[in-house]
């Protein structure tokens, strides 16, 4: 009788809370809010790609500057191995003495699994000849070891003219067409991510699906102040891509335009130097399979397999370089499944929905994971 007694009694804290939820008309904070889908659908586990795979996005550097005890360069190796990945693309390898460290530490133990991109210079935009100096820095890093060139959302968003003040850097600012040359000459593809998703230029109220992800991370949303919108910055680069035919460009992130492939279709049809990568965004792909599986179809051969993987990203659960990371891409490519998590995140990152496969045919598939970058790379296929 003591022990039924102590055990209602200890009951009766999470029995009030059921009551007052129920009697409050069942408000949850939403962040409280972690539902358990009560779908029966097929789970098809992929624990390693059915081809080789290149990933052409990743920052891997990111394990050379770990302190925390946390993944190394040798760890990500073998987990490679068991996903049958053959190559990934550090592409945040950084200038100068970042990029020589990045490459020492990482390409040159082992330059068939880890390659590196370099990036601009941009503390040196205000110098007199930076255009000059830049495109000549670029034949330097090719030398050094570099692949290719990465260009972070910054430019557009974050590079300013005179300090923090000053206006931003366009993306189709004429001091930059000597780098974009240059790469084309060096045939160096550039890796480029401009812009974000669509809701960071909308405001973070009740109607953004990313309210949860901007609520985490307000310092990511463009909306306001003195940004442009995100068309704008789109259309320039656009531009750059148009007015330099022979520079391969790799636009991040579905060309961060995941949203309306109907766009990035046209666009790919316009330019036939640009390319795209997946990247972070098969939360996007994955909600409206039947568009993506033909967009697969018809671009097959201009889709690159990337995934934005960071060891330790904990602050950005969606990129965590992890072998879950990795078996959700496959499930996503490689099956029919239906209804399950994109990222191996507790709480959806990105917004509160689920994926479905595209199961793509294996020409498709050794294209998407190995050949298209292959060919973007001047390496051989599969």
């Amino acid at each position: 009788m003591k022990t039924t007694r102590r055990k209602l009694v200890q009951a009766l804290p999470a029995l009030a809370a059921s009551l007052h939820a129920q009697d409050s008309g069942g408000k949850l904070g939403l962040s409280e809010f972690e539902p358990r889908s009560m779908m029966t659908a097929r789970e098809t586990k992929i624990g390693k790609a059915k081809y080789p795979v290149i990933d052409v996005h990743t920052h891997v550097g990111g394990a050379l500057r770990s302190t925390s005890g946390g993944l190394s360069p040798e760890q990500i190796s073998r987990w490679m191995d068991e996903l049958n990945i053959r190559t990934m693309l550090n592409l945040t390898g950084g200038n100068g003495e970042a990029l020589t460290r990045n490459i020492a530490g990482l390409d040159a133990k082992d330059p068939k699994r880890f390659l590196s991109c370099t990036e601009p210079t941009w503390a040196r935009l205000r110098e007199p000849g930076f255009p000059d100096w830049q495109a000549a820095e670029l034949g330097r890093a090719r030398q050094a070891g570099a692949v290719g060139l990465k260009v972070l959302k910054s430019l557009g968003l974050g590079v300013r003219e005179e300090g923090r003040q000053g206006p931003l850097l366009k993306v189709d600012d004429p001091r930059l067409n000597p780098m974009w040359e240059a790469a084309g000459k060096l045939k160096m593809p550039v890796f480029i991510h401009t812009s974000d998703p669509d809701a960071f230029f909308t405001p973070i109220d009740r109607f953004n699906e990313r309210w949860d992800e901007l609520g985490n991370h307000p310092e990511w949303s463009f909306y306001g102040k003195d940004f442009p919108p995100k068309a704008e910055l789109l259309a320039a680069r656009n531009r750059v891509i148009e007015g330099h035919p022979r520079t391969t460009f790799v636009c991040l992130h579905v060309a961060n335009r995941p949203e309306n492939l109907d766009e990035v279709s046209g666009w790919l049809k316009r330019y036939p130097n640009m390319n795209v990568e997946i990247g972070a965004r098969i939360g996007e792909l994955g909600r409206q399979p039947r568009r993506a599986r033909r967009f697969f179809e018809e671009f097959q051969d201009r889709i690159l397999f990337g995934t934005d993987a960071t060891p330790n990203g904990r602050a950005v659960p969606q990129q965590d370089l992890t072998p879950a990371l990795y078996h959700i891409y496959f499930r996503f490519l490689e099956t029919l499944d239906e209804y399950f998590d994109y990222a191996p995140a507790k709480v959806p990152p990105q917004g509160r929905w689920r994926i479905y496969g595209i199961g793509l045919p294996d020409g498709i598939l050794k294209k998407v994971y190995h050949d298209n970058a292959a060919r973007v790379m001047g390496w051989g296929r599969l």
